[in-house]
């Protein structure tokens, strides 16, 4: 077999896994990142805890990505939640499952992890070249930006996995959606997923509260009820609970100019119990003390009673009962998109092949989330990204093996 040159451009957790796929296949293969380093959004991800993938059941699990979770099912029936375990394991790093089915390396960061990756990267052959920019097609070519000035590369083939369009400064920055454009490859335009969202907080409820966590609450929206807990911000609210129902959220946003989250800050109480035991608190107490001994409410749940709650409410047991069973925060934006975890929009599926290949670029193959999906945090964005990277790398082989 002739060795073919191969490029992959973008050096995150698609990239890599592509990499990895293709390094025995006896093609030369070149991982050209823009950064001093590789998977800065991967290390960044794991600083307080890298979850790497989920452990509820499977065919659960492969409905987390929503109206992607079709187009994505054969790349994750080929790099399960199982696999990923596996894989994390021959490279040194033992996970466990957290108690919310969350997937954990024992040492819980992403560093170690990523030096055995790159290390048996560079023992299969696969060279790294890092500092070198992708800025556009010329020539048949890519063009990159490296210390040294331009230079224009003419693979056989190449991966473009750059990623989406949050956080910019590790590189996803979405530079390359224009030249993408220009070669007729329908986008979608990019929006913020597992995003925090604005609210108008009064000024002392935001000096009091920033930074706070809302803990042991449920939160409904047109994604369904969870269990979790979020933090107030200064802008808003943000955090785990929030992010699993964010595409909802902006969605319902965008649409109709308006929404509310919808919490309960007792679950484990009825309306009826609550309002009983609301009723039999001192009138003369403060609001705080009836809301911590009536309802068990701490001072972050009681301000956020306060700041949402009309007088009539908090007067009144019964309406105060089911204001805290049902408390609707009132969103008026997403936070930035440089801001989010992640990102929705990119390349339509559409514009792929069953072997990730844009279709109106012969040879040029695209994963992670340069694609059109999204997926809530918990292991399942993650998981993705590397099954379509490695998806990627088969279809690239079975194209350049065609003939």
């Amino acid at each position: 077999m002739k060795k073919k040159q191969i490029a992959i451009i973008g050096g995150g957790p698609a990239g890599l896994m592509a990499a990895e796929t293709l390094a025995c296949s006896g093609h030369a293969v070149t991982v050209y990142d823009a950064m001093p380093t590789v998977a800065r959004k991967f290390l960044l991800a794991g600083k307080s805890g890298l979850n790497i993938t989920h452990s509820e059941d499977y065919e659960r699990f492969a409905t987390r990505f929503g109206g992607a979770s079709d187009r994505l099912r054969p790349a994750l029936d080929a790099l399960t939640p199982d696999d990923i375990r596996r894989w994390a394991g021959e490279l040194g790093t033992e996970t466990f499952v957290g108690s919310s089915g969350r997937v954990f390396p024992t040492a819980m960061k992403a560093s170690p992890l990523l030096r055995a990756w790159l290390t048996r990267l560079e023992t299969q052959g696969v060279v790294i070249a890092k500092r070198h920019r992708w800025i556009g097609f010329t020539d048949g070519g890519l063009v990159l930006e490296t210390q040294g000035g331009r230079k224009v590369i003419h693979p056989d083939a190449a991966l473009l996995a750059l990623g989406g369009a949050s956080w910019p400064k590790l590189g996803s920055d979405a530079a390359w959606v224009p030249w993408l454009r220009q070669r007729g490859v329908d986008t979608a335009p990019f929006r913020p997923a597992n995003c925090g969202f604005d609210v108008n907080w009064s000024e002392v409820f935001r000096e009091r509260f920033a930074g706070a966590p809302l803990k042991a609450v449920t939160a409904t929206s047109a994604a369904g009820t969870f269990p979790g807990e979020f933090v107030i911000s200064e802008h808003g609210i943000e955090g785990s609970l929030v992010y699993a129902h964010a595409a909802a959220l902006r969605d319902d946003l965008q649409r109709d100019g308006a929404v509310s989250l919808l919490v309960d800050l007792a679950p484990g109480r009825s309306v009826e119990r609550l309002a009983a035991d609301l009723a039999r608190q001192d009138r003369k107490a403060s609001l705080s003390n009836r809301l911590r001994k009536g309802a068990g409410l701490d001072p972050v749940k009681a301000g956020l009673i306060r700041e949402l709650a009309g007088d009539d409410v908090l007067k009144d047991p019964q309406q105060l009962a089911a204001r805290i069973k049902a408390l609707a925060i009132p969103l008026t934006a997403t936070r930035p998109i440089a801001e989010a975890i992640s990102s929705a929009g990119g390349i339509a599926l559409e514009a792929i092949d069953d072997g990730y290949m844009l279709k109106a670029i012969p040879g040029i193959f695209a994963a992670g989330e340069m694609l059109n999906w999204e997926a809530p945090t918990g292991g399942y964005l993650l998981t993705a990204c590397m099954a379509t990277g490695k998806a990627a790398a088969q279809g690239m082989l079975a194209w350049l093996d065609r003939d």
